[in-house]
């Protein structure tokens, strides 16, 4: 069985810095997208940035410049760099991944990990 789990939240001042990590676990293949997603108190779950197999990068208007996502594909392991945090950032923050096998793209969520930024 396929597992995600986040770890790196927490309480963090306006302009510090969180690393957030996500482990995959149960997929013998390296997924296709790793991604980050969160979801604010009230508000719909967005992306944050995503990575592809190819090596292609995508970022949330609003993290440009201050996020950053890496992976390690041979680890099933994604990671994302928060730098310059708001207190708009505050949010749940979700790992994805996904693999397409066959016909099926089999997408995959973690619990989430809590990130605040509070003063």
């Amino acid at each position: 069985q396929v597992q995600l789990v986040e770890s790196g939240g927490g309480l963090v001042q306006p302009g510090g810095s969180l690393r957030l990590s996500c482990v995959g676990s149960g997929m013998s293949l390296s997924f296709n997208t790793m991604a980050w997603y969160r979801q604010a108190p009230g508000k719909e779950r967005e992306l944050v940035a995503d990575s592809i197999s190819t090596g292609r990068t995508t970022y949330a208007d609003s993290v440009k410049g201050r996020f950053t996502i890496s992976r390690d594909s041979g680890k099933n392991t994604v990671y994302l760099q928060m730098n310059s945090l708001k207190p708009e950032d505050t949010a749940l923050y979700y790992c994805y991944a996904d693999k397409l096998i066959g016909l099926r793209n089999n997408r995959y969520w973690g619990q989430g990990t809590q990130v605040t930024v509070s003063s």
